[in-house]
């Protein structure tokens, strides 16, 4: 059987290309042909990626259309013959970039109207959670699982050591790492308030991290910067790094004495489970999708009142007992996204379109 895949562009560490490559191998051990296909592709991913102006790219028996953006791919999947399986990685609301980026506004509203657009054409439509897969079903889409992203994390825990950033991390403040995309629903001006009320309430000793591009929405970053400064904090204490490369991310998640997150939009939130299989406690406020992901690991409140957080979070990052029990919860939950149980649900998917 073949089996393609397509994605609009081929990035390194972006986590849908991880997940693609990840579920091509896996087929390919399962005995199906199966490439993936790109409209673009970065340069070092050119021995992984094919380019979709191939013909092959329209020659599958069967087709994954991961969509997080509008592109021309949809036409394309509208028109093509075979199964039509689309993965939906969640589009954030238009309404955070409001007052930040008109562009990337127009983008998302595009984006979810498009999506919509493709729910007559999809013969299975997969969202990465339960919270994806619902809105498919309010956006029309008729046959619904879950399939979620398949996760490369040997690249946190097997990556070596990195004895200079790990020296200049190790210095005696408590590190509270973030990772992602500087941007609105992300809700980082939430984890600088949370930072003041920690320094008030806990302690005075700390750097927060963000791991992450800072340049996807430039007023959103220039927001924060002046939030830090009109709260008067240290803004050595506040670390954004940008983009880095995995090496270095590992050394990061290392150093973290709690993972935050207090996003109020997430489809799935792959550095929750990053940060879990790193053994770094996970705190979280329970919004999207989530709670979902952790099911039931790290510590998760809600609603969000901050003067909580920061008596909660100091708990966390110092209590020896609760800690060991978050982390052994949060082992038990990774079991749940093992590539054994990743290939059983990847095969029942598979054998059910077969038998449609």
């Amino acid at each position: 059987m073949i089996i393609n895949q397509w994605i609009p562009a081929a990035h390194r560490g972006d986590a849908i290309g991880d997940s693609a490559r990840q579920v091509r191998d896996l087929l390919r051990g399962m005995g199906h042909e199966s490439d993936i296909y790109a409209m673009t592709i970065d340069e070092d991913m050119r021995g992984e990626v094919r380019s979709f102006d191939q013909a092959a790219s329209r020659g599958g028996d069967l087709t994954i259309f991961h969509y997080a953006l509008p592109s021309a791919m949809s036409g394309a999947f509208r028109d093509l013959g075979g199964t039509r399986v689309l993965q939906y990685h969640n589009i954030t609301p238009a309404h955070f970039f409001a007052g930040y980026h008109p562009e990337v506004f127009r983008i998302a509203a595009l984006g979810r109207a498009d999506l919509k657009s493709l729910s007559a054409s999809a013969d299975l439509a997969l969202g990465d959670s339960d919270y994806n897969r619902r809105e498919l079903e309010t956006l029309g889409f008729r046959s619904t699982a879950v399939f979620p992203i398949a996760l490369n994390l040997d690249r946190i825990t097997k990556a070596p050591p990195h004895p200079a950033l790990s020296k200049i991390l190790d210095d005696g403040l408590t590190n509270f790492l973030f990772v992602g995309r500087v941007v609105p629903n992300k809700r980082i001006e939430d984890i600088v308030l949370l930072a003041e009320l920690y320094k008030r309430n806990i302690d005075s000793q700390y750097r927060f991290i963000f791991v992450g591009r800072t340049d996807a929405i430039p007023n959103y970053y220039a927001t924060l910067r002046a939030l830090i400064v009109r709260l008067e904090m240290l803004p050595e204490r506040f670390l954004f790094t940008g983009q880095v490369s995995d090496w270095e991310l590992a050394a990061y998640y290392r150093s973290a004495r709690v993972y935050l997150s207090l996003s109020e939009h997430e489809g799935f939130c792959v550095p929750v489970l990053e940060a879990m299989a790193a053994g770094v406690p996970v705190f979280a406020s329970d919004s999207s999708a989530v709670g979902e992901t952790l099911g039931g690991a790290g510590v998760t409140w809600s609603p969000k009142d901050l003067e909580f957080a920061s008596e909660l979070l100091g708990q966390l990052a110092f209590d020896p007992r609760m800690r060991a029990q978050v982390v052994a919860r949060q082992y038990r939950r990774l079991e749940d996204f093992s590539e054994a149980r990743l290939l059983q649900r990847l095969a029942e998917i598979i054998a059910a379109k077969r038998e449609s």
